[in-house]
């Protein structure tokens, strides 16, 4: 017999997607739902139910995953008129995993808990992107009352190598602006330093190997070096939501500078006001050659 929770799936992007799909590979039950239809076909020949709206696979789940874009999708599918919190069963725990920034996780939270507070919340964005969610290899960042969340234990165990519980609901969304700060600026800085590289003489291959065994040397930057070199900016991380992430950040910080962040964001804006925006951010080393 199947002990295992009963989960929903909301939102199959590439994050979503990775989710359920390690999911069904671990013998879940999971429903999935998309707001664009036609996304998830595989996964339900893999196993999953298909749903036609979110209500319809979020109803009788133990586990509801939310992984939508931003915080506007995600307050309509939970809140919204037609969202799903009126219809998830007592009891359930219901897990916002997008980034979504500090002040609309904790409107949410509120909500949520005013409406139901049988339901349990968990705000949980993760450390990660697209390829290390499709091997589990991500980081859960959570926030939220642990011991009333014990169902969400072995779905984040599916689908990550480990879960930081950081604190009370709320805490992972900071962490993830954290996090995504360092990353921007890391991608930032190899962008930048590749253009140094070439303009110097060197390649790609001789950047990574003037790292390779000292301490500087981040598998990250080893992916996006070869990215670089191959001129394939299939995203792993959409430049585009990464400037979502960077604004989100800068309004959390509140009144401190952040020069470099916000530098970074203007930079990246104009990146993708110039259509670069659906590819993966390593593509800022490309826009950095159009400003010669």
């Amino acid at each position: 017999m199947n002990t295992l929770p009963v989960v929903a799936v909301l939102g199959l992007g590439a994050m979503g997607h990775a989710f359920a799909a390690n999911l069904v590979k671990k013998n879940f039950t999971v429903r999935g739902w998309n707001r664009t239809p036609g996304r998830g076909e595989d996964l339900a020949a893999a196993g999953m139910t298909l749903c036609d709206s979110a209500r319809e696979a979020a109803g009788n789940a133990d586990v509801v995953i939310v992984m939508l874009t931003d915080a506007a999708a995600t307050e309509a599918v939970i809140t919204g008129g037609d969202g799903i919190l009126a219809t998830l069963k007592a009891g359930a725990v219901l897990a916002q995993m997008g980034t979504i920034g500090v002040e609309s996780t904790d409107q949410l939270y509120r909500a949520v808990t005013a409406a139901r507070p049988d339901v349990v919340f968990i705000d949980a964005p993760v450390s990660g992107t697209k390829a290390p969610a499709e091997n589990a290899q991500i980081t859960v960042l959570a926030g939220g009352d642990r011991a009333r969340a014990a169902a969400v234990e072995p779905v984040f165990a599916a689908i990550a190598r480990g879960t930081q519980w950081l604190g009370a609901a709320g805490a992972g969304a900071r962490m993830k602006l954290v996090v995504n700060a360092w990353l921007i600026a890391m991608m930032q800085g190899v962008a930048e330093s590749v253009d140094l590289a070439q303009a110097l003489g060197f390649s790609p291959d001789n950047f990574w190997d003037a790292l390779e065994g000292g301490p500087l040397a981040a598998p990250y930057v080893k992916n996006k070096l070869a990215m670089i070199k191959a001129d394939d900016y299939t995203p792993q991380m959409q430049l585009s939501l990464a400037l979502k992430d960077a604004n989100l950040a800068l309004d959390a910080a509140g009144n401190r500078a952040m020069p470099g962040l916000r530098t970074i964001a203007g930079v990246w804006r104009q990146a993708v006001d110039a259509g670069l925006g659906a590819q993966d951010i390593a593509v800022v080393y490309r826009y950095l050659g159009t400003k010669k």
